[in-house]
Order: structure tokens, then sequence, then C-alpha cells
């Protein structure tokens, strides 16, 4: 099963070094049947992006958590063995928690398909769109155009392989 974990350069940095993303259940965002069905599509690679951008999401709340993190949202996308990642049994619809999945235990960042990561570009949008999160969370309007804001801004592909220069530890 696909999953994508969301971080920020400072936790994929950590993840680099201990060669681990997350060491205990920690949360991750899959095609779940209640994302299939949010989304009304068949297609996997729709479903897939969806997944995706829910971690991006989840990436930013991250950010807005920890203010001296550089203001690019990162999702690493990796396939765990079925059944070491569980939906959400919450009953009813929580669109907060679409497509979120709890990872039983952790994963080697070896594991990784890739990684995507905010272009440079980005990171004004994206400061932004973390400090208008509690605003929009509490339904204001402009908030939420700010945050959505972030999304105009694809999240770009890297190899694994380029994991040392995104921390900053390559040459």
């Amino acid at each position: 099963m696909r999953v994508y974990v969301p971080l920020t350069l400072p936790g994929l940095a950590e993840a680099h070094k201990t060669g681990e993303l997350g060491t205990g259940p920690f949360t991750a965002y899959a095609v779940t049947p209640a994302l299939r069905e949010w989304y009304l599509s068949d297609d996997v690679e729709e479903l897939e992006y969806a997944a995706l951008t829910r971690a991006a999401l989840a990436s930013l709340r991250l950010l807005a958590a920890d203010p001296g993190a550089p203001r690019r949202r990162v999702v690493v996308a990796v396939d765990v063995a079925d059944g070491a990642a569980t939906a959400d049994p919450r009953p009813g619809p929580d669109p907060a928690a679409l497509g979120e999945v709890r990872v039983a235990g952790g994963v080697a960042l070896a594991k990784a398909a890739a990684v995507h990561v905010d272009a440079e570009d980005a990171a004004a949008d994206v400061a932004a769109a973390a400090d208008a999160l509690e605003a929009a969370d509490g339904g204001d309007d402009g908030a939420q155009s700010t945050v959505d804001g972030a999304d105009d801004h694809e999240l770009l592909w890297y190899a694994t392989q380029e994991i040392v220069n995104l921390v900053g530890l390559g040459d």
C-alpha cells in the first residue's frame, strides 16, 4: 500500500539521520474507502494525488506548529506492507480525516519511493497559509482562501537520492 507521510524539512533531515519515518504508530495518508467515496473517482492516479494533497495539508499543519521550520511542505511517498496501515475507524465522515491512516510501526526511509517538496518560490505563500490555518479552521473565509493559495503550488518530485541536498547535507 502506498502511503504519504507529511513532514517538514527538519523532519525529513531527522528521518535521513535515523533512517526511519516514525518509530511507532504515526499518521500518514492513503487511498482509503472514505477518500475514494469523497473523491468520486476510480482513477488510481487521481486518488493517489488526492491522498498526496491531504498529506500536503497535514504538512502545512506541521509547519504551523513549528515556526522555525523552512516554509516548504514535505511529503514522503512510501510503500508499506498490506495491513501495516489502517484507516481511522471513527464512525461518520470527518472531512479533516479523509485519507488518514495509522502506520503501525516504523518504516525505513530506504523504502521511500519519492519525496515531494515545495519549490523555494512557494515559501511566501506557504508561510501565509501556515499563519492563516488557525483562523481558517475557525471558519474565516479569507483565511481559508489564503490556505488554499498554498495549493496553487505543485509539490515537486524528488528521487530519494536527492534527500541529502534537500536537507542541506549535500555538497
